[in-house]
């Protein structure tokens, strides 16, 4: 799941982040860790503009520090940036700081990137928007050189290049943390299925992902790639149980074998792992969706 509080987009935040806090958070990364949830994910936004401020909002918190503050509240859940904008930093400085993340959570990282569609975030930090997925596809390669087991990393390309630079702490995970690619465009998937260990949703619609999962596939038998491989997706917001209030349209609700059979059409799919988001009113509502789904649908995906 991806931890509430840390962006406040109104396409999808509950009215209760905006009051609330690092103690809500905590609450809820923690709980996580206790009942078994497989990652907690954060996002990336530097700056949002004007004109997309009353749907995006102004609150994104830092993934880098966000994640680090939760690898000190946690000790078995996976860390997932979903999906940090890449292409706005150097990868030499986002190897440093993601390194240091999987050092601090004792491997647990998880270092998704993405593209991004802002343009005047991008422009405001002088990266060429026009130019964003090939900056992010040399960035993948980097990445990789720079996470990897060498202590003095090596990598050339048309932008990036460094070679006998010592970068410690070097990251706990061998041969280095996954690195996955989010995104839906062509480009995307063919980023994550050549140059990534798995592939994030960002959002599809379930009738989408069939075709994306064969895409990736395709790609992968194509240039002769037969690794582990993930697939996530994103589910539809989720209430177990039958709600006192209006929860939304879209919202799935009802008892947890109904939530279950639901979800487990994502296996159908081809897709590993869904991350889901809980309908609520308050961090005490959550905790308690949280704690009736790890203990009733969770055994049932499991089967």
């Amino acid at each position: 799941m991806q931890v509430p509080v840390t962006s406040l987009s109104t396409l999808y935040a509950e009215p209760w982040e905006v009051e609330a806090g690092p103690r809500e958070l905590r609450e809820v990364a923690r709980a996580a860790d206790r009942l078994g949830f497989a990652y907690l994910a954060t996002c990336d936004h530097v700056a949002v503009p004007a004109r997309l401020a009353a749907a995006m909002g102004t609150v994104w918190y830092d993934p880098v520090a966000t994640l680090a503050h939760l690898a000190a509240v946690t000790e078995r859940t996976l860390l997932l940036s979903h999906v940090a904008v890449a292409a706005l930093r150097h990868p030499l400085a986002l190897a440093k700081q993601y390194a240091t993340v999987d050092r601090l959570a004792d491997g647990r990282l998880v270092l998704g990137v993405g593209a991004g569609h802002v343009r005047e975030e991008f422009e405001a930090l002088g990266v060429d928007f026009a130019r964003r997925g090939a900056v992010l596809d040399e960035t993948v390669d980097a990445l990789k050189a720079a996470l990897g087991p060498a202590e003095f990393p090596e990598f050339s390309g048309r932008r990036f290049a460094f070679r006998g630079l010592g970068q410690g702490p070097r990251p706990v995970r061998t041969p280095r943390p996954p690195l996955w690619v989010g995104g839906s465009s062509p480009a995307a998937l063919r980023r994550a299925a050549l140059k990534a260990d798995g592939w994030l949703s960002q959002g599809d619609r379930r009738e989408a992902l069939p075709r994306r999962v064969a895409t990736l596939r395709r790609l992968r038998e194509e240039a002769g790639l037969d690794g582990p491989f993930a697939v996530g997706a994103i589910a539809e917001p989720l209430y177990v149980g039958t709600p006192a209030w209006d929860t939304g349209a879209g919202t799935l609700t009802g008892a947890a074998g109904t939530v279950a059979e639901s979800l487990r059409v994502y296996r159908g799919m081809g897709v590993d792992q869904v991350q889901v988001r809980f309908r609520c009113r308050g961090v005490g509502e959550l905790l308690a969706q949280m704690e009736v789904f790890a203990e009733l649908v969770g055994p049932l995906l499991l089967d």
